[in-house]
This record gives C-alpha cells, sequence and structure tokens, in this order.
C-alpha cells in the first residue's frame, strides 16, 4: 500500500463500496459500513484535534468490553489519527472475560505513557478511579456522552480529517497488546505500523468475502483477523467468548464463514452433541491457533467440518511463522507438522551456542519476517535477548523437515530430563491424543526436594470411557517406550488453560506438587 495510507484508510476504502451493508454485529446492534467509517471518522478527528494535531503523539490505551463494536472503532479512530494504541482490558488471548486486575492496568498505563483513556459506561467506573490512582494528566474519552470529565469523540467532523496529512513514521508503535506468557507478568509487546499494514494486504489482495465469528478477544489476533475481514469486503460477528453451543447456532444463522479457535476449543465444538444436527455448509475457514494440536483428533475434525481447517502458528512476539493448508489437512503425514514458513522466515538454531542447525535436527524456532514485534515496552534487556539481528527468538522447540515443513516439540524450558533420556512433552502428548477415549492431554515436569525431574501426564477423557492411569501408561509404552510413560497419569474433567489457550503447565505442576 502507498507509505501515506494505513491499514484502517485501506479498510474504511474497502467498505465504502457498500455504505448499506451492515459490517459489525454485536449485543443485537449493528453498524453500518457508513455508520462505522462515520463513527471512526468523527472520533480520530476529535482525538487529533485534541491533541494539538501532533502526528502520533498520543498514546490511547483502551478499556471497553473486549468484543464489541467500541474496541474496533477506537483503535481504528486513534491508528488514523497517528496515535499508539494499548488494549488494557486483558492479557488473555482466549478468554474475553479474564480481566485485567486495577494494579495490573495502572502499570501498564504508567510502562506506556498513556495520554488517553477510551472507555465504555460499562467501565467507566474503573476508569475514573485508575485517573485518580495514576497521577499524571489523562483524558478520558468515549463515544458517549458519560459526563462532562469524559471527552465525546463523536463531537468531531467526520469528513475535516484528512488522513493523508497525518504523517505516521512506519516504525511508530501502531498497537501494543499485553499478553502473560509463561511467567504469569504482563508485558506489552508492540507491532509498529509497517508491521500492521503489511498484515491487512492479505484481506486486500483475496477474493473471498468473509463473515467472521469472533470470539476470542479482539485485543489479540482475533482483532486482526477482524480487520482482515473487513478489508476483504465481508463482515464480523462479535461474541463475549467461547460457548460451544451458542457458536453452532451463530454459524447457522449467521453464515458464518470464518472462524479463529485454540485447538481445545476446537476439540469442544466438534465434540457437541448437536454438531451432527448443524448446518455447517457456509463455512470455509476454520483456524486454530495458539498451542500444537493432536493429529489424531485434527483426523476426526476433518471428517466434521470437511476440508476447511487452517493452522496458524504464530506467536505472542514473532507474529505469523507458518500455516498448514485445507488440503494439507487431508494427509495424515502432514498433520504432524504446522505447515511451511515462507522461505527465509525461520532459523532452527542450537539454544546453547546459536549455531544454524540442519534439516532434521531440533532446536531453537527463530524467525525474521514483517509480521515479528518491534519491541517489549520499557524492557529494553529482554528485548535484545529475545530479538537479534532482526530475528526474533520464539523459545520454541521444533525442526524441519526435508521437505520444509516445521515441526513443533515444546518449549526450551519444557524438556524433562527423566529415565536417563530427555523427553519432549508433545511426543508423549500425541500419543496419548492417539488413544480413543483421550480428548486432551498436557505432559509437564514435577521436580522432587532433591530437584530430580519426573514426568507427569493430566488428561481428559470421553464421557463414558474405560481408560484408566494403568491402561494408559500401558498404551504409552507400546506407542512410543517405557521410558516415556509418565511417573503418574492424573485424569481430569478439564485442563486449566492459560492466556494464550495453552495448557497450564506450571498450575499443573505446583497441585501435581502438592
Amino acid at each position: 500500500m502507498p507509505s501515506n495510507e494505513t491499514y484502517v484508510s485501506q479498510i474504511l476504502q474497502v467498505i465504502s463500496a457498500e455504505p448499506e451493508k451492515v459490517v459489525l454485529s454485536w449485543r443485537g446492534r449493528t453498524l453500518t459500513a457508513a455508520e462505522l467509517t462515520t463513527l471512526v471518522r468523527s472520533a480520530a478527528r476529535t482525538l487529533h484535534q485534541h491533541a494539538g494535531g501532533t502526528d502520533g503523539g498520543a498514546v490511547v490505551a483502551i478499556l471497553t468490553v473486549t468484543n464489541t463494536a467500541p474496541t474496533l472503532v477506537l483503535r481504528y479512530a486513534a491508528n488514523l489519527a497517528g496515535a499508539t494504541v494499548v488494549h488494557l482490558h486483558t492479557t488473555n488471548a482466549v478468554d474475553p472475560a479474564d480481566h485485567l486486575a486495577a494494579d495490573a492496568r495502572l502499570k501498564v498505563l504508567r510502562e506506556t505513557g498513556a495520554t488517553y483513556l477510551a472507555v465504555d459506561a460499562e467501565n467507566l467506573a474503573s476508569a475514573r478511579e485508575l485517573r485518580e490512582r495514576l497521577g499524571t494528566p489523562l483524558t478520558l474519552a468515549s463515544l458517549d456522552d458519560l459526563g462532562p470529565d469524559v471527552l465525546d469523540l463523536t463531537a468531531g467532523d467526520p469528513d475535516a480529517l484528512d488522513p493523508d496529512t497525518v504523517a505516521i513514521p512506519p516504525d511508530r508503535p501502531a498497537v501494543v497488546t499485553y499478553t502473560s506468557g509463561t511467567t504469569g507478568e504482563p508485558k506489552g509487546i508492540a507491532f509498529d505500523f509497517r508491521a500492521r499494514n503489511g498484515f491487512i494486504s492479505a484481506g486486500l489482495q483475496m477474493g473471498w468475502r468473509s463473515v467472521y465469528l469472533a470470539c476470542l478477544p479482539l485485543s489479540h489476533s482475533s482483532g486482526a483477523t477482524a480487520d482482515d475481514s473487513l478489508a476483504s469486503g465481508g463482515s464480523v460477528v462479535l461474541r463475549d467468548g467461547f460457548d460451544p453451543g451458542d457458536v453452532l447456532h451463530r454459524i447457522e444463522r449467521h453464515g458464518i464463514t470464518r472462524m479463529l479457535l485454540s485447538p481445545p476449543q476446537l476439540y469442544l465444538l466438534m465434540d457437541h452433541p448437536e454438531v451432527d444436527s448443524t448446518d455447517l455448509s457456509s463455512l470455509t475457514m476454520v483456524t486454530y491457533v495458539g498451542c500444537p494440536a493432536s493429529p489424531e483428533r485434527l483426523g476426526e475434525a476433518v471428517k466434521v467440518f470437511g476440508d476447511v481447517l487452517i493452522q496458524v502458528y504464530a506467536t505472542s512476539e514473532a507474529g505469523f511463522v507458518s500455516m498448514l493448508s485445507p488440503a494439507e489437512h487431508l494427509d495424515p503425514r502432514l498433520r504432524v507438522t504446522v505447515g511451511r514458513p515462507m522461505p527465509g522466515w525461520v532459523r532452527i538454531t542450537d539454544p546453547e551456542d546459536h549455531r544454524d542447525l540442519s534439516p532434521g535436527e531440533t532446536g531453537e524456532v527463530c524467525v525474521r519476517s514483517p509480521f515479528t514485534m518491534s519491541a517489549y515496552v520499557a524492557e529494553p534487556e529482554l528485548t535484545a535477548r529475545t530479538v537479534r539481528d532482526g530475528w526474533v527468538h520464539t523459545g520454541d522447540l521444533g525442526f524441519v523437515d526435508g521437505d520444509g515443513y516445521l515441526h513443533l516439540r515444546g518449549r526450551i524450558g519444557e524438556v524433562v530430563k527423566t529415565n536417563g533420556i530427555k523427553i519432549h512433552p508433545v511426543t508423549v502428548e500425541n500419543a496419548f491424543l492417539a488413544h480413543p477415549d483421550v480428548v486432551q492431554a498436557a505432559v509437564f515436569c514435577v521436580r522432587d526436594r532433591d530437584r530430580v525431574e519426573h514426568l507427569h501426564a493430566a488428561v481428559v477423557l470421553r464421557e463414558a470411557a474405560a481408560a484408566t492411569p494403568d491402561t494408559l501408561a500401558e498404551h504409552i509404552r507400546v506407542a512410543i517406550s517405557p521410558k516415556h510413560v509418565p511417573a503418574r497419569i492424573h485424569i481430569r474433567p478439564a485442563l486449566p488453560l492459560t492466556g494464550v489457550g495453552k495448557p497450564d503447565k506450571a498450575r499443573l505442576a505446583a497441585e501435581a506438587s502438592g
């Protein structure tokens, strides 16, 4: 796209072709393309004018109910005016109901130097409390008239701001998303306008017109998918969280063509008793992200949904890395991979001496692409350790096979040294998931008082399953080897999940240690 255009102006240009088309639906409300454009341009004008006309000097934190239209409108308006957006609602990429605590929100405001806090009515009281506690000037703003102490962003003239006159350096942060990662401590990950503008190009070049059902929080990857869907000339249906029964109803009711899910959510959807009686014929893209999926369960999913599955391997820091296409899901040999990265995007390096490894050798996955993060907020040392010579060191272990497909083997810190060998948990997890009674599995390390490492597993069984820890242990013994059998196998009704939708192995290990 031209250097003076942003992804927002491109979206608005695409949807202007059908001004009366409903492009956003949420909580029984709708916005047409014309209404969305007016809101975005009015808010951008007010924000730009209130900030003194400075090109992007503002930092706008957004505290709204995540999966509602204001979350998108406010981000679009701020970015159109050249401001940086900070999502303040949650660090959870899967559950929009998982809120950041007030102290964590205060920390984010201070770290990012936020000058505006954009809110909705449901979060106004929390926003006022944060403003009082912050100790530095903070302007509250909203898309509604919420009182004399809140700037009404809809008061601006939508035709008064010419986005082409707003100079936005491509390396300016466009969006800062906080993630809890594996440590639990929120980290701000900044993506610049160059990365955000580049991502939208895919939607501009594709011929689809998707109807996207957004269940995952718009503050994370689901927001980028919403952007891409609008840029395709499509529409977005917003839902506050994931419920498999309601999702199935919405697919049929709205003619949903596109979804973004975590693998555990995909399993819940395909195992729901109403899935066989639901018309799924509208679906063309069911994308799953967040953690590796079971090859066996993917085989079942292909039978349920058809050739519409797309696996995307991405990380919070590296962005999009690789993809396994619908056609590739039909080949059982490829379902054990996460697809092929773009040429030149991925290196596999030795975690200790950082030398490049040959195909088939397992090492750290390092990524350099147009979509990687620019920096961690207020963490220069962590940024320097993570991004080296333009390569993002993901902390994921994997290898590239002779055909160029990427295989993941878990995290560097998850490798368990037990029974005289190094065990990659994902290998044992996939073996568990090959058992007909197992629907979810997590394999993790538990250290005893002498710091000796032991392999443990937590599994969720199908309803009325007959498997026991002993029969599952025998299954692993035969499927892999006796040394891969966990010291303990815990059967649970459900697995706890992290903010990115992965099994919370730290919690599982803590519970097992107790």
